[in-house]
Order: structure tokens, then sequence, then C-alpha cells
């Protein structure tokens, strides 16, 4: 009789402090979110802008090559210096190209617990399984992010980039857009969110208002995959330019991570009832996955010009 009103008492006081723990782990993510929302203000001070996405997924960070349209790592890499890891960001810096690609090589493989979600998994370096080598930097396991900048609601995704340095530095703005900035049909196509490749966005640019558009917020993810690299949106590293690893856009519906589900380009988390994000003013919110897509769509743009009703997410 003990032992069976013993193993009630467990069954009743594991749900509350299951739950108990995931309150924890939800509060450090928006903590995160909070930090890195911080962040991306301080280096818009700074610069004059928020972060730029860098060059594409070929491309880590350069502390050779400034903040601004020459810089081709993404935004989790130009925001270091501003969650006070400057050390991090200045790897490499001034060296031959060979030591610098072997401090780029330490770089990718350093994961900082900014970048990941408690509820998900834990910031520590994960197996390169994918094979991933942006130019000429390697290592055998790489640091990911659960955290993906706001590129827009426009409903598109563009991928690639220049092979060389060179090459990316001789092309005009025109030849970057017809190159790189290009929909299904061949149109050329600008994003219309926060962060994305050679970005330079500032808070004025915002004109929806600060409170009514997504900045930073946490990316769907497949939970098979949260090890294993073997996903398009997870198989490179957190300090990579503009790739689906690290952006997403508010054209889809945001979700819950689901196992067998494979689906990129999209908020969500492994939090039931909705996604965290850091707003443009620096507040953190739990966005339901229930949101209405057009209001969804509209925080996702910078400029829609939408009447928002915040009770409505």
């Amino acid at each position: 009789m003990v032992i069976t009103i013993i193993g009630i008492l467990i069954s009743l006081l594991l749900p509350a402090v299951q739950s108990a723990r995931e309150a924890a782990r939800r509060l450090q993510c928006q903590n995160n979110l909070k930090q890195i929302g911080l962040a991306f203000h301080n280096h818009e001070h700074t610069h004059g802008h928020f972060p730029s996405c860098g060059w594409g997924y070929h491309w880590v960070g350069d502390p050779d090559r400034g903040f601004g349209l020459k810089q081709t790592g993404g935004w989790a890499y130009n925001i270091l210096p501003y969650i006070e890891q400057e050390s991090l960001w200045a790897m490499g810096a001034g060296m031959p190209d060979g030591d610098k690609a072997d401090q780029m090589s330490q770089r990718i493989a350093t994961p900082l617990s900014f970048y990941n979600c408690p509820s998900r998994r834990r910031a520590i370096a994960y197996p390169n399984s994918a094979g991933y080598r942006p130019s000429g930097v390697a290592s055998s396991v790489v640091a990911k992010s659960d955290y993906a900048g706001n590129m827009g609601g426009e409903g598109y995704w563009s991928g690639g980039s220049p092979s060389t340095l060179a090459a990316g530095d001789a092309l005009t703005e025109q030849q970057w857009l017809e190159n790189y900035q290009v929909d299904g049909s061949g149109n050329v196509r600008h994003y219309d969110g926060i962060t994305y490749r050679r970005s330079q966005v500032d808070a004025a640019m915002i004109r929806d208002g600060l409170t009514n558009t997504y900045m930073v917020g946490e990316k769907y993810l497949m939970p098979d995959h949260y090890t294993t690299g073997g996903i398009g949106n997870d198989d490179q590293c957190l300090y990579s330019g503009h790739d689906q690893d690290v952006l997403v856009g508010s054209w889809l519906v945001p979700a819950q991570d689901r196992i067998g589900w494979s689906t990129a380009q999209r908020f969500g988390s492994a939090h039931s009832g909705g996604f965290n994000v850091a707003m443009c003013d620096g507040s953190v919110r739990t966005i339901s996955y229930a949101i209405n897509l057009a209001t969804h769509r509209a925080l996702g743009r910078r400029a829609s010009g939408q009447v928002i009703d915040q009770s409505g997410f």
C-alpha cells in the first residue's frame, strides 16, 4: 500500500517538475534573445545599421572586412563584439591567409550559449556531418544556432554567392541584385526584413514601428536532426553568411518542432504554444503558432503599411 501511494505521488509530481523545468528553459531562451536584441541595437548605434547577414553560406566572418557591405559573415558573427565576444570576432585579424583560415576554423567550432535554446539542445559543437567547408575553412565539428534573423515577409528565397573575395568585391550593386536576389522567374526581388545578404537596415527604415516588427526569433527545426546537421536549415555553422540556417521569413506560418516533418524557412521552436522572438524595440515576445498568417507576414516586413492589432499575437 505504501509503495502504491508513493508511486501515485511520484506520478503526480513528475509533470509539475517537468513543467517547472520547461518554464526555466523558456525563460533562458527569452533571455538569450534579449541579449541578442540588445546587441543588434548596439551594432546599429555604432555602425548606423543593424548587422548584415554577409554574402552567403559559402562564407563566414572575416575581421579584416569590417561591418559593412564587404563583410562576408552573418549577423551572429557581426554582433560578437556586442555580446562580450570581441576576441572571438577578431580571431585571425591581420594574419596571412593560411593562418587566418586556421583561426576561422577554430571559430566555427566555438559554440556560445546565447545562440542555443536549452529546450532544444546544448550549446556544444556538433559533428560536421554535412561536410560544411566555407571558403577553405574546415572543422570536424561546428557550432549551431537555434535563432534566425528576420529576412522579411516577401515570400521567396535565393541562395548562392561569389566563389572568391575578388569576384564579390568586383560586383556592382545591381550585379549583386541580378545574380543573387532573384525569384524563381528570374525577377530581381528585395528582402523587406531586418537582416539578409549585404543588408544595411537602420531603425528609421522600420516604418511599421519597432514594436511591430520581428528582429530575431527561434527557427523551426526537425527534432530528428537536432544533433546531426543532416537537414538543409541546420547543416552550416552559426557564423555563416546569408543562408536558411541563420535566416527565416514570415511568409509561412510558424510551427512547433515535429518529428518526421522536414520544413525550413519558417519560425518555430521546441516550446509548446508558440515561439520566442526579439522585436525591433528590444522586447521579447512569445508568438502563438496559431497567429493569423497575414498578421505574421506583416510582422516580418519592416514597412508593410498594415495596421497591426497587437492583441492578435
